[in-house]
């Protein structure tokens, strides 16, 4: 079985975005510590907490959107079994 992954752009940005699921789910929550950890700064609290003129920005909007993205793929390996790598078609 083949899939499509759509990833979102910069303006579908929200304040609170991911966090539900890395609440829910530890790869989730492992992606946004790597995040902040590369990036030597808090992201995930801009991410989870605002403002949204501070996520808006798009030196924040740009890295938030890819750490989201990221941990649904992660949850969706661990729970689901999918493989971007071996099941995508187009990446």
């Amino acid at each position: 079985m083949s899939f499509a992954f759509v990833f979102p752009g910069q303006g579908s940005q929200v304040v609170g975005m991911g966090k539900a699921l890395a609440d829910a789910f530890g790869p989730a929550r492992a992606v946004f510590e790597e995040v902040d950890a590369a990036l030597g700064e808090k992201l995930t609290r801009i991410i989870w907490e605002g403002p949204a003129e501070t996520l808006t920005l798009t030196e924040n909007a740009q890295p938030a959107l890819m750490a989201v993205s990221l941990a649904a793929i992660r949850v969706l390996e661990t729970q689901a079994g999918v493989d971007l790598a071996r099941d995508a078609r187009f990446v």
